[in-house]
């Protein structure tokens, strides 16, 4: 049995991904924790991850870098992201009685952010085109 040495090759790899990738788990909760903490401490509006997020963001500024157990942790977390919608469509059909009774209030509410994102999106493109002097080349510009 020659591939005995290739399967221990293969497995040791695997090993090392799965311990990093874990620790690095590890690291995001802890940053998540630490927002939860502050965010309740000094009763901030403020979700506890979204402070942890913006703390881990400050630290990876500071060190200069991205690690790269940490992107592919990442990127491991975002390739199931569609998981993470299934307790909220729980929620929904839980509450959908509350739904019904303020659907009006709910769809003026997303047609007016649709709308104010849109032309938000379009006055910061106009600005940075306008800021950067950008202008299409020959090639981008289209003849009819």
């Amino acid at each position: 049995m020659g591939g005995g040495t290739n399967g221990n090759i293969t497995r040791a790899p695997k090993r090392q991904i799965l311990r990093m990738t874990l620790g690095f788990i590890t690291v995001l909760l802890v940053y998540q924790l630490i927002g939860e903490a502050v965010s309740t401490a000094f009763d901030l509006p403020l979700p506890g991850p979204v402070l942890g997020m913006a703390l881990l963001f400050v630290s990876l500024v500071l060190k200069g870098s991205l690690p790269d157990g940490m992107k592919v942790t990442a990127q491991g977390i975002l390739s199931h992201l569609s998981l993470l919608f299934v307790p909220a469509g729980v929620g929904v059909m839980m509450h959908l009685h509350l739904i019904k009774d303020e659907w009006q209030a709910i769809s003026v509410a997303l047609i007016v952010s649709t709308v104010l994102t849109i032309a938000v999106t379009g006055a910061v493109m106009v600005g940075l085109t306008r800021l950067t002097g950008d202008r299409p080349g020959p090639e981008e510009v289209k003849h009819d």
